[in-house]
């Protein structure tokens, strides 16, 4: 991977951002800087309508509304794990595709949430006051409380999600109200191959021919959700030069982290996660040998362990770059120094930085006992993650909200409940295979005399104890589990007697819970309260004249259709859909499905397929509309080229590219490939509106 450190810009946090750098809050968006560069001036209206016509999967992806009657735009990769839920043996949607040619044929998916963000409230004076003077666990169970407090004040019904969102590393405080849709349906997909198209290969790659893209729809009340926003179709979609905006919801950066802590992902955090990644892709390649339903139960997953891996390569590549490397200890040096010259600010903000350096030493003592025990390293499949959500559940539940871990506060417990009781198929030989190797990794980390590794293993294998917790549950039951978390304690402790999976869960809790505290108290504490430190001192010369960093929350980039220089030679932004035919090879993964063969008489393959933009965007932007000055859809984000995986810590303008799918080229395929009149009816009766 090449990275460009002189062009990367080091404004994120440190100065001003530079042109089409930045992943904006919708209540802090320059539109007047847009407005120099674009002659374009985004106002308060436009981003009202742009904010409440986009939207968020709350398990992980950005999606937008483009119809009235709840129609949502999003990423099949995004949409995968319901298309494979509603599958069958018989019926491979992944596999064949799915459209719904009727309302009443619209299948709902067992787990997905879709938020619309409907208000923005600062909560930073609140926040500041509750842990005002308090240092350590005392700091972090005041913010924890006093954030619960607040979500619960606005949480005023279950069709409502807030979120209290740390913004400028701790400098700003929002409370996010969204919208919340729980009844999710399923209104097309095409096949994975051409969803896919190049595989692993082309992954993270330019040019791509992919039609990484699903239709969805909310519903309320048992209805088609009617919505007020949503967002009008370009027909003609995108060209070379465009300005284009792409409106969702970046995973998370680290452009603002100190040098102690990118020093940590470099060193440690980085090189653990891709270790493990690589071996379980070769566990689950070969686990989807053993036939044809082995492979379906676990395409999901290999595909993204395979995603995950290279994002985080890519990442480490950057880190490891040592003259981008240099250029953040130069920054971090530069704000060191003009700090020191006021004696007041030094003492008040320089000893930030090294406590910040020894909690990031401090995890990484901590970090095997917290990844296997409490981050459920240890623990792989849907059996374990049920299980520990009701006896946690039962415990946290009867405490004073403000008491409670974060994921089992009140304003939490809808997005829980709707986890715990969905009717998605559970797969027992795949979890018994997840399970084995999640185990054996355990006592590998930790070490075979670990205390708490011989309290899960005992004297079994780790195959073997597989075996005896799989088979030995009743959890795979979505009325059973819905009895234990209505019974609280006493049902989970009966449950406990003859229930391996509930009893494992009892067991390891304590020892997960205690390692949590640690971390909690002696490393996110500490490291929250420091690094808001280093955000008031840099407020005080910038403001918010910068963005923060990402937070899988809304945000807003600008940029546009642009190609880019590769190893000497251009590579042009728009691909077409005749390129698919000619990269084609009849084989994966650029085989065509049967049902593009079948239609490339009818298309017009000179249409625009996918595209490149300079829109700034990160992991959890897959399924972001990218949209023009006119708030209309011309195209839909699912990639970024293999230069912007260095995104996470900084941007280059000059190679960083977003990768999408054309607006045209879906509504080429809907009308031609699929004869999906329905939903290209729908969407151009909202275009002509």
């Amino acid at each position: 991977m090449k990275m460009l450190a002189a062009a990367l810009s080091l404004a994120a946090g440190l100065g001003a951002a530079r042109a089409d750098e930045g992943m904006w809050t919708f209540n802090n968006f320059p539109s007047q800087k847009v407005e120099q560069q674009y002659g374009f001036r985004p106002t308060p209206a436009w981003l009202d309508q742009v904010r409440l016509a986009s939207a968020r999967l709350a398990q992980g992806c950005s999606a937008s509304f483009v119809s009235s009657q709840g129609l949502v735009l999003t990423n099949h990769h995004c949409a995968h794990v319901c298309i494979e839920q509603l599958s069958t043996g018989q019926r491979d949607y992944v596999k064949s595709g799915f459209y719904a040619r009727t309302q009443a044929e619209e299948p709902k998916c067992p787990a997905l949430e879709v938020n619309q963000l409907v208000e923005i409230t600062d909560v930073t004076a609140r926040l500041n006051a509750a842990t005002a003077g308090k240092e350590g666990a005392a700091y972090g169970e005041a913010q924890r409380a006093e954030m619960a407090r607040v979500e619960k004040e606005c949480q005023t019904s279950d069709r409502l999600r807030c979120e209290v969102v740390t913004l400028y590393q701790g400098g700003v405080y929002d409370l996010y109200k969204y919208k919340r849709y729980q009844d999710v349906r399923l209104a097309f997909a095409p096949e994975f191959a051409i969803a896919f198209f190049g595989g692993d290969p082309d992954n993270f790659m330019f040019p791509r021919y992919d039609l990484d893209v699903a239709f969805l729809r909310v519903y309320e009340d048992g209805q088609p959700a009617r919505m007020e926003h949503f967002f009008r179709w370009s027909e003609r979609g995108a060209k070379e030069g465009d300005l284009t905006f792409v409106s969702g919801n970046p995973g998370g950066t680290s452009r603002q982290l100190t040098v102690a802590q990118l020093e940590y992902a470099r060193d440690v955090g980085l090189p653990d996660a891709l270790l493990r990644l690589a071996e379980l892709r070769g566990r689950l390649a070969e686990y989807r040998h053993r036939g044809a339903e082995q492979a379906r139960h676990s395409n999901a997953d290999l595909f993204y362990v395979e995603n995950s891996y290279k994002a985080l390569r890519g990442r480490l590549e950057a880190l490891q770059d040592k003259t981008f490397f240099a250029s953040k200890v130069a920054a971090e040096g530069k704000l060191r120094a003009d700090l020191a010259k006021d004696p007041a600010r030094a003492q008040r903000y320089l000893p930030a930085f090294d406590a910040i350096a020894r909690a990031q030493a401090d995890l990484k003592q901590l970090r095997r006992p917290l990844n296997q025990l409490e981050r459920g390293l240890a623990f792989s499949g849907d059996l374990f993650r049920l299980a520990r959500q009701l006896v946690r559940g039962a415990e946290e539940r009867p405490k004073p909200n403000g008491q409670r871990l974060r994921e089992f506060r009140d304003s939490a417990l809808p997005a829980v409940t709707q986890a715990l009781f969905s009717p998605a198929p559970i797969y027992p030989e795949f979890e018994k295979f997840q399970l084995a190797f999640s185990l054996e990794k355990l006592r590998e980390a930790l070490g075979a005399d670990d205390p708490a590794v011989k309290k899960v293993l005992g004297q079994a294998s780790p195959e073997e104890l597989a075996e005896r917790l799989v088979n030995g549950t009743k959890l795979a039951d979505v009325g059973y589990r819905r009895k234990l978390w209505e019974g609280g304690q006493a049902a989970v402790a009966k449950a406990a007697e003859d229930d391996a999976m509930i009893a494992l869960a009892l067991r390891v809790d304590p020892d997960a819970r205690a390692v949590r505290k640690r971390y909690e108290d002696g490393v996110e504490a500490v490291t929250k309260r420091n690094a808001e430190l280093i955000a008031k001192a840099r407020f005080e010369t910038e403001g918010t004249n910068t963005y923060p960093d990402a937070t899988f929350t809304p945000r807003l980039s600008y940029g546009t259709v642009k190609g880019y220089q590769e190893n000497g030679r251009e590579v042009r932004p728009l691909t077409t859909l005749g390129g698919a035919f000619e990269r084609a090879t009849g084989r994966e993964p650029y085989a065509l499905p049967q049902s593009w063969l079948d239609a490339r008489a009818r298309l017009d393959l000179a249409t625009p397929f996918d595209m490149a933009t300079t829109n700034d965007i990160i992991g959890g932007n897959s399924g972001s509309p990218v949209v023009d000055r006119d708030a209309r859809v011309v195209g839909l984000v699912f990639d970024g080229n293999i230069q912007s995986l260095g995104g996470d810590y900084g941007f280059d303008p000059a190679q960083n590219r977003a990768v999408a799918v054309h607006g045209a080229a879906i509504l080429e395929a809907l009308a031609k490939v699929y004869r999906a009149d329905r939903l290209v009816q729908e969407l151009r009766s909202s275009a002509a509106r």
